[in-house]
């Protein structure tokens, strides 16, 4: 993956979301609010921050555990920058880690179990948010179903890796080499996984899963008291987790659209008026998916810049 390709896609999308919003603008003047959004906007960050440091030491734990040390910041930039495909279905653009991790030592089959081991974790502490007050809402049901389906998927795929490997062959015989060597990649980065599946992982794992999105979950609580909607702590607590598997669910990239609009449905359950429902949504988004995006596109810049210039320290091992 290249910058470009990326910007191209930040902008795509950002334009979708612009569009978007203009046109709810039209009906509900959601915008009339937005300057109360900007004057939040900072605390929002700073927790969304805190988040991604929570995230990337449970990373740097992974890759510990596997025999696999990198540098604290040069490991974090490279974490970082897979932000900026995170609005990709599955997230699986943040698969761009492998590039600049390469140089440090950790091979690209490893990068690949740790971010599935990740993502299982953090499919199950959202879940588990998101059911804390409102598990009798049928979008409730329907991420469980979605969380599910997915475990059960990489459960059968990590003990069955024959799977894979035959699928592999296929392709091959195809002479399709590129197809063939990205299952064989999947293949063992799945297998690679089971390496984690120990006591002490799965909790710090889980434990750091639940303090990383229990922050993002408290900041959209922290929106919604400044804006004036006061609903019942538990319940503000699962509704932004509830969103975000809702808008994973919808295979929409970054589920763009229908993260946004499952927050304003699950608000107006609580009588909150709808422009304000919409400014919660907007502001919270912002504040996450798009500020980390954001965020991964100025690290990915210094990065491929650093890249071309391998004696740079952000690129050597363990001198940070």
């Amino acid at each position: 993956m290249k910058i470009r390709r990326a910007l191209i896609s930040f902008t795509l999308i950002t334009l979708f979301y612009l569009l978007s919003l203009i046109w709810v603008d039209s009906k509900n003047q959601i915008f009339s609010g937005s300057s109360k959004i900007l004057s939040i906007l900072p605390t929002l960050i700073s927790i969304s921050l805190l988040s991604y440091f929570i995230r990337y030491f449970r990373w740097y734990w992974l890759l510990s555990r596997a025999g696999h040390k990198t540098g604290l910041f040069s490991g974090f930039l490279a974490y970082l920058a897979g932000f900026a495909f995170t609005a990709t279905p599955g997230k699986l653009g943040e698969l761009i880690r492998i590039r600049y991790l390469s140089s440090q030592g950790v091979p690209p089959f490893k990068v690949i179990s740790a971010f599935v081991y990740e993502r299982a974790f953090d499919l199950i502490v959202v879940l588990f948010l998101s059911a804390l007050a409102i598990s009798q809402s049928d979008i409730f049901f329907i991420a469980l179903g979605f969380v599910v389906f997915l475990l059960i998927v990489l459960i059968l795929v990590a003990f069955n890796p024959r799977w894979l490997t035959k699928l592999s062959a296929y392709f091959r015989l195809y002479r399709l080499k590129k197809l063939a060597r990205i299952c064989v990649t999947i293949r063992d980065g799945v297998s690679g996984c089971f390496i984690w599946i120990t006591p002490l992982d799965i909790i710090v794992s889980a434990s750091l899963g639940l303090l990383a999105w229990g922050c993002t979950a408290f900041s959209f609580v922290i929106l919604l008291n400044y804006l004036g909607v006061f609903i019942p702590f538990i319940s503000a607590m699962a509704i932004y987790p509830l969103a975000m598997l809702a808008g994973a669910a919808s295979m929409l990239p970054g589920g763009v659209g229908s993260t946004e609009a499952t927050i304003v449905v699950l608000l107006s359950m609580f009588s909150a008026p709808l422009a304000t429902a919409a400014l919660v949504a907007i502001g919270i988004r912002i504040s996450t998916m798009w500020f980390a995006v954001l965020s991964g596109l100025c690290t990915l810049s210094v990065l491929e810049y650093f890249l071309h210039r391998t004696d740079a320290p952000v690129f050597q091992k363990h001198r940070d």
